[in-house]
């Protein structure tokens, strides 16, 4: 897409092919979106050589351009193009769809971040990131908790010492107390020890997944410099060196986590043989020795809290320590507690046999009633937060023309996210019991089933869609008056075509469609709000009925005990088909390209961010692209002294301001940054204001040496930057017109597409302003700024 300017000659004064001689070596590294793409595709060229990388991660040249540097000559014209390919860090084979499972944990990890901007107050920030960090751990317990329901009660407890359930599943047959050819494995104590292999294996496998990513992903070295003082990068905390090397924190948590799952084993394992040694009958001396081990995970949980609580992430500097040896050895120590247990509950008890259900109601209700109080405390603290720092002017305004804040939520959309985790990980750990149940006993009922608190959870799960269904239907009404609306607004942008109302239309639709994209903050608002109320609901149903909601309702009348059951049916089976679509659609999005486009930037957006809330999330990929394209612009800018730009396209331009955060202020002062499609403020910017917010970008366009943003409004994920004052039109350019053209023309004959987020280098104005951002970084070309000098970001102000 290269094009060299017409009204000047080649080698005449003040032409570009003499500015970029005099000026030396230019670079146009090129970092691609969501979804990932091709060097050939990026260079426009079939012939291409990776220069440095591996099969991961790489920068890429065309085959002529191999050796450019030392032929300066032949560039005359424009700068050198490179392509830093990081599509294979977040995609991969069907397997890694697996990875969706953990959604929960990435969802939380992202709610983190979405703390509201502040000025100071370090210590309620910090309070924030704790609570983020506790509920984090609540989900690790409830994720183990689920599988022991499962593999304990469900499968070993109820089923292998019910005659009829045993019957139908003879596999659970040398389990059966009714086998006295195989009775040594009758006693409900050993039945138990046996299953919790299964939940013990699961977590010994997240802590496996999460140290080979921790070892890929935390573990690349950032390039080494000094600390900037605060208000060199002022608003932001991704300028400072420490911040994509989360390798001490991601360790610590790692070891925290590993133990309280061994610790949640253990304490299946363990209560059911204390509860009966502690009865009438029960030995003393193995009620002794109970008590004693139940006291020890007492105090074995009471470290993990310890070690959760005790510090967050260190960024003011690359941190290369590494914990206590309390810290490191603590998943040991919890597995020795776990051996321990097995042995304590695996003693001969013949007089033992299993009743009724385990203690799952009293586990996962005080699991639920935990993470609703630290939902709510995170609210009052993300309030305080977001009332400290002052919210700028918001002049942009949607499609039908309401006001878009700049904060998404007004600051609470780090609860409204934490509760969705804990929502996901209830409705996969409930999905997943109810299926086990269903599949165990079918109809016959001859086993009590799973606890009451996940039944009365599945029940709420036919009004929350009525909610979504409400939700969705008010946002189609507003997104047909929107498209209304634009239909007016296209024909005003294409004067002096003839009308096709079927094109007009199409184009509408096509940015009341990409408007939606600022409606987010509502969908997310009310789906939070309506959670919460329902989960306290089911909660509190559970605690006073102590029966399932059909059973509640028994008394009533026809209708709401018949409405009760088939909310009790539809909602078991509606969690159980969402358990199984997570794993369906992820394997989709990772095989088909079209489906990750469609879910690709969520996805994107929640892995670009470090593990700093819980170490069994997917992995940050931002930990290796950063500091890959930091090192590539500094050595570059080392080696030959040129100038550079920075062409970013979607998830790309988010990778491209983070690492020229990253660079010295006197490389950073060198470079030019082009976005295009760019999330930086429209998701980025409401969703992480405390990163990415107004101040944040302002001082990246102070510190870069000039930056240019192209956007159109029917891409439903890039915007404008909407900086203040004079900043804002020198930043965004006014939005491409899509399509091209409306009709057929001498240039366009054949209908012109409507790109949305792709395809932006077809656009004339792309390479226009490539090259009068070239042009400005010549040292003999100043090109002053409104209200500032040409070389520097003194003087610059976007306030």
């Amino acid at each position: 897409m290269e094009r060299a300017r017409e009204h000047t000659a080649d080698g005449e004064p003040g032409s570009p092919a003499r500015r970029y001689e005099a000026a030396g070596s230019a670079l146009e590294l090129l970092v691609h979106g969501v979804g990932g793409t091709t060097p050939e595709e990026m260079l426009n060229d079939p012939r291409t050589v990776r220069i440095t990388g591996d099969t991961t991660a790489a920068v890429f040249r065309r085959v002529d351009d191999v050796d450019a540097e030392d032929r300066a000559g032949d560039h005359r014209a424009g700068p050198v193009r490179e392509a830093y390919v990081w599509c294979n860090l977040t995609s991969g084979n069907g397997a890694r769809a697996l990875w969706l499972l953990l959604l929960p944990f990435m969802v939380v990890n992202l709610a983190h971040w979405m703390r509201p901007a502040s000025h100071g107050h370090s210590r309620t920030v910090r309070l924030y990131g704790l609570l983020v960090r506790l509920a984090g751990l609540t989900l690790t317990v409830l994720l183990v908790a689920a599988a022991c329901e499962v593999a304990l009660d469900l499968a070993a407890w109820q089923c292998a010492g019910t005659r009829l359930c045993v019957r139908n599943h003879s596999w659970l047959g040398f389990l059966s107390p009714d086998r006295p050819d195989v009775g040594w494995w009758s006693e409900p104590g050993r039945r138990l020890a046996l299953a919790a292999l299964v939940p013990t294996a699961l977590t010994a496998l997240l802590w496996y997944l999460s140290h080979r990513t921790w070892s890929a992903y935390e573990s690349q070295q950032p390039i080494a410099r000094a600390a900037e003082h605060d208000e060199e990068t002022e608003g932001t905390g991704l300028g400072r060196p420490g911040f994509w090397f989360g390798r001490r924190l991601v360790a610590r948590l790692r070891a925290a986590h590993t133990a309280a799952g061994f610790l949640t084993v253990a304490a299946a394992v363990g209560s059911p043989a204390l509860h009966h040694d502690r009865a009438p009958g029960g030995s003393p001396v193995l009620a002794a020795l109970g008590g004693l081990l139940s006291a020890t995970l007492v105090a074995g949980a009471a470290v993990v809290l310890w070690v959760v609580c005790r510090r967050g992430r260190s960024e003011n500097r690359i941190d290369h320590g590494r914990d206590r040896t309390l810290v490191r050895r603590l998943p040991l120590g919890a597995l020795v507690l776990l051996a321990l247990g097995l042995v304590y509950a695996g003693w001969s008890r013949p007089r033992w046999h299993s009743a009724g259900r385990l203690a799952g109601d009293t586990t996962f209700g005080g699991l639920t009633l935990v993470q609703g109080l630290l939902v709510i405390a995170l609210c009052v603290v993300a309030r305080a937060l977001y009332g400290t720092a002052p919210q700028p002017p918001d002049p942009h305004r949607t499609a039908d023309g309401g006001p878009v804040p700049r904060t998404a939520l007004r600051g609470f959309a780090g609860p409204a996210v934490a509760m969705l985790a804990c929502a996901l990980g209830g409705v996969m750990s409930g999905g997943v019991s109810q299926r086990v149940a269903d599949w165990l006993d079918g109809t016959r009922h001859s086993i009590p089933g799973p606890p009451v608190l996940l039944t009365w959870q599945a029940s709420v799960i036919p009004p929350l869609l009525v909610v979504l269904l409400a939700l969705t239907g008010w946002l189609a009404r507003r997104t047909w008056r929107g498209r209304r609306r634009e239909m007016g607004t296209v024909e005003r942008d294409y004067p002096g075509e003839p009308r096709d109302s079927a094109r007009t239309r199409r184009i509408a639709s096509t940015r009341a469609m990409a408007a939606l994209t600022d409606r987010a903050p509502l969908m997310v608002g009310v789906l939070a709000s309506a959670t919460l109320l329902l989960g306290a609901c089911a909660l509190a149903g559970a605690l006073t009925t102590g029966d399932a909601p059909s059973g509640a309702a028994r008394g009533t009348n026809g209708f709401v005990h018949g409405a009760a059951q088939t909310a009790q049916a539809l909602g078991s089976w509606l969690i159980g088909l969402g358990a199984i679509l997570f794993v369906t659609w992820g394997r989709r999005a990772y095989k088909d390209p079209a489906a990750r486009r469609t879910i690709g930037i969520l996805w994107d957006v929640g892995t670009f961010w470090p593990r700093a809330a819980h170490p069994f999330a997917p992995p940050c990929y931002a930990e290796r692209a950063v500091p890959d394209l930091t090192w590539r612009m500094a050595t570059w800018t080392r080696a030959t002294g040129g100038r550079l730009v920075l062409s970013g396209h979607s998830q790309g331009s988010v990778l491209a301001a983070a690492a020229a955060w990253q660079l010295d202020p006197s490389v950073r002062g060198r470079v030019a940054l082009l976005t295009y499609g760019s999330p930086l403020e429209r998701l980025y910017g409401r969703w992480f204001p405390a990163h990415f917010g107004p101040a944040a970008l302002a001082s990246l366009h102070r510190d870069v040496a000039c930056w240019r943003n192209l956007y159109r409004r029917t891409d439903p994920i890039g915007g404008p930057v909407l900086l203040s004052g004079d900043c804002g039109p020198e930043v965004d350019h006014d939005p491409l017109r899509d399509p091209l053209a409306y009709g057929r023309t001498e240039r366009q004959p054949l209908p012109a597409p409507v790109l949305g987020h792709s395809d932006y280098q077809a656009d004339p104005v792309f390479a226009d302003e490539r090259e009068r951002l070239l042009e400005r970084l010549l040292p003999e070309v100043p090109g002053p700024r409104p209200g500032g000098d040409a070389q520097g970001s003194s003087g610059r102000s976007c306030e």
